[in-house]
């Protein structure tokens, strides 16, 4: 006869004694230790390549040796940092380009530049000596036509643009916002999958040692799967708000994200859609799990479920990438089995209306609803059963919950 323990201090017991336990483990020390060290180091990856893409140190040889000023000046209008410095002939310049201590050596003349380098010829770089060649083609042909101030007249012509008018203008934080949010679906895909499967080996482990038993004779199967769910649903929380904190830091630190409100605002839904993509699937790992009695068996019955969540993101990703506001990704937000992963990577991109976010969740909340019934009853009536693998008809067919 089960000894009758309040339902909220039951659930509240076994979510304490799965998070105590796990969070106590070396391999969550370990994984979150080396989650953080990938991430710093892709980080600081990151911040070396940009600034190196964005200099570049050229030679000059010649007559080009009196474009080191213009040169500077062309390449800050194309986003480039352009370093001169004079070599005396093609050979050193050409030494020096196979040593690495020059990215292109330019010479010849002005009105007719030539470019040596070791492969390819940034596009950038290309762009700022095409212009100097051209203006210097320009001065002399004013100069022929008898205009007393060539320089003026390429000034003004210089100063000239073109008005640009957008409807929705994604302003110079576009590229940032995409690439947080580009972040936080992978974090959320990586937490959801990593803490349900968890879930789906604890109940199997307590399946295999007869603990379900034990804790079945105090506990109901609601209130036992209820508090696993929830406490191991902490443990991943705990260390997604750990590595999602560090790397906020450190990608601040290191200028490769300078904003501060999106990066945070990406942390709270990010957050947010945890909670609510972890109670989604945990449930269907956690009934998964219930139908088999081994660990050897736990993917077989795991791998579906993991499929749907690993194609939703790849899919997502992918589709992101090309367009943040193309149909299949704001469809694909709109799926609940999807909306987890994709939904915060929209919503971080600032492409996603109030309206938008508010029906996702609830369509959301009441799948997690649905299926927190389902699972349940399919946990209830598998969770005692040993031996070979159970059917899911069979055990929707158990008894009432």
């Amino acid at each position: 006869m089960r000894d009758e323990v309040a339902p909220l201090t039951a659930v509240r017991l076994v979510a304490r004694r799965e998070l105590n336990t796990r969070l106590r483990t070396r391999s969550f020390v370990l994984s979150t230790a080396v989650i953080i060290a990938v991430l710093v180091g892709y980080l600081l990856l990151q911040a070396s390549i940009f600034t190196d893409a964005a200099r570049t140190d050229v030679g000059l040889s010649g007559q080009a040796s009196n474009l080191a000023g213009p040169l500077q000046v062309a390449g800050e209008q194309v986003g480039l940092d352009v370093h001169t410095s004079v070599v005396t002939d093609k050979a050193q310049g050409r030494a020096k380009l196979e040593a690495d201590e020059l990215d292109a050596v330019v010479y010849g003349n002005p009105a007719e530049l030539k470019v040596l380098v070791r492969a390819e010829l940034d596009s950038r770089l290309r762009t700022a000596l095409t212009e100097l060649s051209r203006q210097q083609i320009l001065a002399g042909e004013l100069a022929k036509a008898g205009v007393t101030d060539p320089q003026e007249v390429l000034a003004q012509a210089g100063q000239a643009d073109v008005a640009v008018s957008t409807i929705e203008p994604a302003g110079a934080e576009h590229g940032q916002r995409l690439g947080i949010g580009l972040v936080m679906v992978f974090l959320l895909f990586m937490a959801i999958s990593t803490y349900g499967t968890m879930v789906a080996q604890g109940v199997v482990e307590e399946k295999a040692s007869r603990v379900v038993e034990i804790l079945l004779a105090t506990v109901r199967p609601w209130q036992l799967l209820l508090g696993k769910v929830i406490g191991i649903g902490a443990v991943g929380l705990a260390q997604l708000m750990i590595v999602a904190g560090v790397g906020l830091v450190m990608a601040m630190a290191s200028g490769v994200v300078t904003l501060s409100g999106v990066a945070v605002s990406a942390l709270v839904w990010g957050v947010v859609w945890y909670f609510v993509g972890f109670l989604l699937y945990a449930t269907i790992f956690a009934a998964a799990g219930s139908l088999v009695s081994r660990q050897e068996d736990v993917q077989s019955v795991t791998t579906p479920v993991t499929m749907v969540l690993t194609i939703g993101f790849v899919v997502g990703l992918n589709l992101m990438l090309q367009n943040p506001n193309g149909s299949g990704v704001v469809t694909m937000s709109h799926i609940p089995l999807l909306s987890p992963v994709v939904m915060p990577g929209r919503i971080t991109a600032g492409q996603v209306a109030g309206w938008e976010i508010a029906v996702s969740l609830v369509v959301t909340l009441a799948t997690v609803a649905a299926l927190t019934w389902l699972g349940g009853r399919v946990y209830h009536n598998a969770v005692l059963h040993t031996g070979s693998r159970m059917r899911v008809r069979d055990a929707l067919r158990g008894a009432r919950l």
